[in-house]
């Protein structure tokens, strides 16, 4: 396996959308990713990563870098993408997504494209890395606050949430929750179609796709993701 740089094989980037399309489809319509993502690869290339096995894209890392004011974390995933968008950089680096094609999951690619996140933060002279995370199990509990969600154990001291696992057996380390981390606003028949479920009426719906619930008012949908923030060393 190898990793690389889309700025260096721009023949991944034409078919990444059809292999890594790992988010649910709703996601792919945040305000900020819609602004900002196709400037990723040529602002902050060193941190668009790709990982090829045997002529096959396995897996991926977005990340870019950016500043933080008094050692304060952004409130989440949108504030963290405009803040280094807008600032063109700064001394950490927070990561934007990891995906992992399914057959692949579970043989530690997850922590491959992590480490190579992190070297490649070393390699930049950044301080160190932050993510604010999409814990995988959250969707199971959709009521449940984040802030109650992050606190939950297994009998052995692991976390409760795989993918909080995979970070810290990784070295990472819960900072705190982002309650309000990304929000996506749309009318309810692009939620519809999204979804694949019919909205008839206002509410506080809930799909098994969405770690909280999407709001219904007035033909418009609201539907605010809340994440975890973790803060890793850089290698």
């Amino acid at each position: 396996m190898e990793v690389v740089r889309y700025a260096d094989r721009p023949d991944l980037l034409e078919i990444r959308s059809e292999q890594l399309n790992t988010f649910p489809t709703y996601m792919n319509h945040n305000a900020m990713g819609s602004r900002y993502w196709g400037r990723l690869y040529d602002e902050f290339p060193d941190f668009q990563l790709a990982l090829v096995d045997d002529g096959a894209l396995v897996a991926e890392v977005h990340a870019l870098s950016l500043p933080l004011v008094d050692d304060g974390l952004p409130q989440g995933w949108d504030e963290a993408f405009e803040r280094g968008m807008e600032a063109g950089g700064g001394d950490t680096l927070s990561l934007l997504a990891i995906s992992v094609r399914p057959v692949r999951r579970g043989g530690g690619v997850a922590t491959t494209m992590l480490d190579a996140a992190r070297r490649a933060a070393g390699a930049a002279g950044l301080a160190s890395v932050i993510a604010p995370l999409r814990p995988t199990f959250k969707q199971r509990y959709p009521l449940v606050s984040i802030d109650d969600y992050v606190a939950w154990r297994r009998a052995d001291g692991a976390h409760f949430d795989s993918w909080i696992r995979v970070h810290e057996r990784a070295g990472g380390a819960i900072v705190k929750t982002a309650p309000e981390s990304m929000r996506i606003e749309a009318p309810v028949a692009e939620w519809e179609e999204w979804l694949g479920l019919e909205l008839p009426g206002d509410g506080m719906h809930i799909h098994p796709d969405m770690l909280a619930p999407l709001e219904v008012r007035d033909g418009v949908g609201v539907h605010v993701e809340p994440n975890v923030w973790l803060r890793h060393s850089v290698l």
